[in-house]
């Protein structure tokens, strides 16, 4: 049996690397993490919108998540260090030749 998003064989490309800060990168995972936790399904395809939004001179950092099958969709509006506009994607690319799932978080434009 896969593991869908397992902790131990998590990706990411360049373009995260270079353009996501790391607090958000993090944040996205443990976004997974929970769905797993609260025994929820999930599809294949994670998605992670970025928006940056001010209110009163104070920067947030907007994420929504969501997947399409089964459908889902949160938003979260936390406060962040440093707030980026992309759209990323979390996928969980099936096995590897032992068996076991990994996942690679990734642009929208790098797919």
């Amino acid at each position: 049996m896969v593991k869908m998003f397992d902790k131990n064989n998590r990706y990411i490309t360049r373009g995260v690397q270079a353009d996501i800060p790391l607090e958000l990168q993090l944040f996205m995972w443990c976004c997974i993490d929970k769905l797993k936790e609260q025994g929820l399904k999930r599809d294949y395809l994670q998605i992670f919108e970025l928006t940056e939004h001010k209110a009163d001179d104070i920067f947030y950092q907007v994420i929504e998540h969501r997947e399409e099958v089964p459908e889902y969709n949160k938003t979260y509006k936390i406060l962040a260090k440093e707030t980026v506009n992309a759209k990323v994607f979390v996928i969980n690319d099936g096995e590897d030749e032992i068996g076991k799932g990994y996942s690679t978080m990734l642009l929208a434009e790098e797919y």
